[in-house]
């Protein structure tokens, strides 16, 4: 049996999401989180991202259980495409509320026969060598727990998405006496969340949230659409308390939206008074100045619910002037070009937006510089590996943790693919990077896309597509017909155009040298024609479309 302890990053290294990390000692395996995440705007028609699975697809059946931190799809919307993809059904564990979220995602992927295991801190469950206990912290969404490993070699913390919130709105603080005790006990590696590395200080109470949501809303005369993170549940609950005490009922939009606040009605963490809710279909019957929407699409997701309201093709609400815009959210990294188009759009429809920037009306779910440093204390670990982050973020967890005391060579700057291994003289070293990356969604497929296919949607989306469809004679491969020109999503361009008779031209000369060198093999033709074509469209209008050739013998 491998006797050292090897802690693998598949996701959430170098990036914000997909965060999923394997845990391996004596041959054994536990997962923490399988994430995802959205696709950047490059990766068009992606639908979803997520890690790539090979280094698991081996070792499947030694997989002992996965432990989830919280609820939220960059640690939990990657679970049904594993099960599926490795063809297994491990112990799954989590708190009431990510359970009951990972038991939604799963009956929707038609994997009702896989087990769900709801866990409380205090709790220590048993995995292979590990025993794997549940550390109550503080997040944007109940139940998020941090986990500890512990084996023969030490105690590893894996801290989740977290925030040391002194007065959170479920009054159910972070855990620090217990965080406090594992220090005193001794941890030998600590995996802490490197979000908000970058900013000083302490993060706002979710507590202070709510009033000032209250405040920004009594000042608006219109139609109030509030738009956050569907999996936060105590900002709903603000929401719905601010919207009860200016006598305003509540529409929830959204898929998301609405199956979160069910799950959360269900287990006791929303309260909504009876009468209160008002169906999206009667939104646009209902007075204005009676009504707050609660919606989807703080982070301009294409499809979103307030996405579509921008764009002005939602089938419930249409904004008009009068509308004010709130967004209870601040952009995760790398959305902040869709969400800036958002806003922009909502202007021009003439609403109000009211954004972080003006009022307090969010708080981050991450902890801030300093709370990245209490962690780092109170629990006073051997070794540090920071993870959730992109690079920067990580490298700047990396000095907080040398600044409250840690040797710069106890703090490992890793990568997704790169584990970490500790042996058991308790020396760690990054080893042997192993196969990493991504695997995209795409519709109702699921695989690694070719960068060429990305590169064919970039051309497309950006200058467009020509069509040349030819006819040559079988015999000599002479021009028997005049060229036929089609074109789509070519910019300044109609079907008069001098352009294209000079294309077709083009086309004739291109077939004419072909004929005179001999070519007659189809393939060999439309790849001589697709040259051609392409120098010349470059040539004449600077713009590289995707060229498509189409060649018919008779």
């Amino acid at each position: 049996m491998a006797s050292k302890l090897r802690v693998l990053p598949l996701g959430g290294l170098g990036e914000i999401g997909k965060n999923m990390t394997v845990f391996e000692y004596e041959d054994r395996l536990v997962l923490v989180d399988v994430g995802l995440r959205f696709p950047a705007p490059d990766q068009l028609g992606v639908d979803l991202v997520l890690p790539d699975f090979t280094a698991l697809r081996e070792r499947a059946d030694d997989i002992e259980a996965i432990f989830v931190t919280h609820g939220h799809e960059d640690h939990l919307g990657g679970l049904p495409y594993l099960l599926r993809e490795l063809d297994i059904a491990p112990r799954i564990f989590g708190g009431p509320l990510t359970m009951a979220m990972a038991r939604s995602k799963l009956d929707e992927h038609k994997l009702n026969d896989v087990a769900v295991t709801q866990i409380r801190p205090g709790d220590v469950l048993s995995a292979g060598p590990f025993d794997v206990e549940p550390v109550k912290l503080a997040h944007s969404i109940p139940d998020m727990f941090a986990y500890a490993l512990h084996c023969d070699l030490g105690t590893t913390l894996i801290t989740g998405d977290y925030k040391f919130d002194q007065t959170p709105v479920d009054g159910i603080p972070a855990d620090m006496a217990r965080l406090a005790e594992l220090g005193s006990e001794g941890v030998l590696l600590l995996c802490g969340d490197s979000t908000n590395a970058d900013r000083a200080g302490w993060s706002l109470s979710e507590s202070l949230v709510g009033p000032k949501l209250e405040e920004t809303f009594s000042r608006c005369e219109g139609r109030i659409v509030v738009t956050s993170f569907a999996s936060n549940i105590h900002r709903v609950q603000q929401v719905v308390d601010a919207a009860a005490a200016l006598g305003r009922k509540v529409a929830l939009v959204g898929r998301s939206m609405r199956k979160n606040v069910n799950i959360g009605s269900s287990l006791g963490h929303i309260h909504i008074p009876d009468g209160m809710l008002v169906e999206p279909r009667e939104i646009e019957d209902f007075p204005d100045h009676k009504l707050i929407v609660l919606s989807t699409g703080s982070q301009g997701e294409p499809f979103s619910a307030l996405r579509r309201m921008a764009q002005g093709d939602h089938p419930h609400v249409e904004l008009h002037d009068g509308d004010t815009v709130v967004f209870s959210a601040t952009p995760v990294p790398g959305n902040e070009r869709a969400v800036n188009e958002t806003i922009d759009r909502l202007f021009h429809i003439g609403c109000d937006v009211v954004t972080a920037r003006h009022a307090p009306i969010h708080a981050s779910g991450h902890g801030y510089a300093e709370e990245l440093k209490l962690m780092l204390n109170l629990t006073r670990p051997r070794y540090v590996l920071p993870v959730h982050g992109d690079y920067q973020r990580i490298k700047l967890h990396g000095e907080l943790a040398e600044a409250v005391g840690i040797p710069s060579e106890a703090i490992f700057a890793g990568d997704n693919g790169i584990p970490l291994e500790i042996d058991r003289d308790g020396v760690a070293a990054l080893g042997e990077r192993v196969h990493s990356g991504v695997v995209f969604v795409d519709g109702l497929e699921v695989g690694d896309i070719e960068d060429i296919a990305l590169r064919d949607r970039r051309m497309l989306s950006a200058d467009g597509i020509f069509i040349v469809v030819a006819t040559v004679s079988e015999e000599s491969g002479a021009s028997m017909a005049q060229p036929e020109i089609l074109f789509r999503g070519v910019p300044f361009m109609d079907e008069d155009d001098p352009f294209i008779f000079d294309l077709r031209e083009a086309v004739i000369g291109s077939l004419a040298r072909a004929a005179e060198d001999g070519i007659r093999d189809i393939d060999q033709l439309q790849s001589h024609l697709h040259d051609d074509v392409a120098a010349f469209v470059y040539r004449e209008l600077r713009r590289r479309p995707m060229v498509l050739p189409v060649v018919v013998e008779v």
